[in-house]
């Protein structure tokens, strides 16, 4: 198991480098002028001589080869230096730090009913096969799937903000924005529903309940049903397996046959499909956030790529390309802990 890991991580830098040099390449059809202003607070930009232009295009490599280019901003942006970004008027890096948490809050959130109940579903409808429960849940899973992620989300913005008044749009009302922006606030997680805790405000708890449970139950509906079918299929096949019919010919309680015999086997590509998904949580927020005006990372890269913000739509790029790997990578371990035959291959 260590050197199953061990090799995974020795892979990890070599598949990050890759991914970076194919991000970086595909800017290089930009002037290095175009390319410069990405790095520049505009209000600087205009009144910089072409002696300190030229100085700049030296600091980040713009007036060499493609290679050196690429190391002299490799090399930047391991010191955090991604440039500045014009949609968010602040460095790229601090523009999507100040922003993760967001992002991250709504992942979470989403991440327990669409895991917990994409795989309790999925192994009911598997136990009921052919009978009413299976059909009506494999029905709504497909109507699920089958949604588009904004027109999901519009239904639910008009049915339960616009009529029912219940789960507004954005991150927090004008007065709980700002109460949490008060020096007397203390900002312990970043995270608005856990930092309101934290504080002792209830009110601001409830009111940042209220305007992530939209995007959280569109994100949660379409992710779910997915999820559910891919269990029903893996459960289906292991249920049909000769140890489980053994199982049950012993005497075994058909309790301890799901739960002990059954579902353990049939989670191995379950948690693949699951790992891959947290990231999908994660990087597929960008039409959920623009949706319901939500200040995440996917927001900022959204306005970033309709204003040209070069460094911005870099930067997120980067990010979720990233997180994308370290993904991957901890499906890879979980897929070993859960199948012993990975790892002893």
């Amino acid at each position: 198991m260590t050197t199953f890991i061990i090799r995974r991580l020795l892979l990890l830098p070599l598949i990050v480098l890759g991914v970076s040099l194919i991000i970086f390449s595909l800017f290089q059809i930009l002037g290095p002028d175009k390319l410069l202003a990405s790095y520049v607070n505009p209000n600087v930009f205009d009144k910089l001589s072409n002696a300190e232009l030229d100085a700049l295009k030296e600091k980040y490599g713009l007036n060499k080869p493609f290679v050196e280019r690429y190391g002299k901003w490799l090399l930047n942006a391991l010191k955090g230096d991604l440039g500045w970004s014009q949609v968010g008027k602040e460095p790229v890096l601090k523009a999507i730090w100040s922003r993760f948490p967001y992002t991250f809050e709504l992942a979470l959130y989403a991440l327990f009913p669409v895991v917990g109940v994409g795989i309790w579903l999925g192994v009911m409808a598997a136990v009921k096969r052919d009978k009413f429960l299976d059909h009506f849940i494999r029905i709504v899973a497909i109507i699920g799937w089958s949604f588009p992620d904004f027109v999901f989300g519009l239904l639910v913005l008009m049915v339960f903000y616009s009529v029912l008044g219940w789960f507004p749009p954005g991150n927090l009302s004008q007065w709980a924005e700002e109460v949490v922006k008060s020096s007397s606030f203390i900002k312990a997680t970043h995270l608005l529903t856990i930092d309101a805790l934290i504080n002792g405000r209830l009110d601001v708890f409830w009111d940042a309940l209220r305007h992530i449970i939209g995007p959280v139950l569109t994100l949660s509906f379409l992710w779910w049903a997915y999820l559910l079918r891919i269990t029903r299929s893996s459960m289906l096949e292991v249920l049909s397996k000769e140890y489980v019919r053994t199982a049950r010919a012993k005497g075994v309680p058909e309790k301890d046959v799901i739960h002990k015999h059954a579902k353990r086997n049939a989670m191995i590509p379950v948690v693949t499909v699951a790992g891959a998904m947290v990231i999908g949580l994660l990087s597929g927020t960008v039409i959920i956030e623009v949706i319901f005006n939500r200040t995440g990372i996917g927001r900022l890269a959204a306005e970033a790529a309709v204003a040209l913000d070069y460094a911005t739509v870099l930067g997120t790029t980067l990010f979720y390309s990233t997180l994308l790997v370290l993904g991957n990578l901890i499906i890879d371990i979980l897929y070993a802990v859960f199948d012993p035959r990975v790892r002893l291959g």
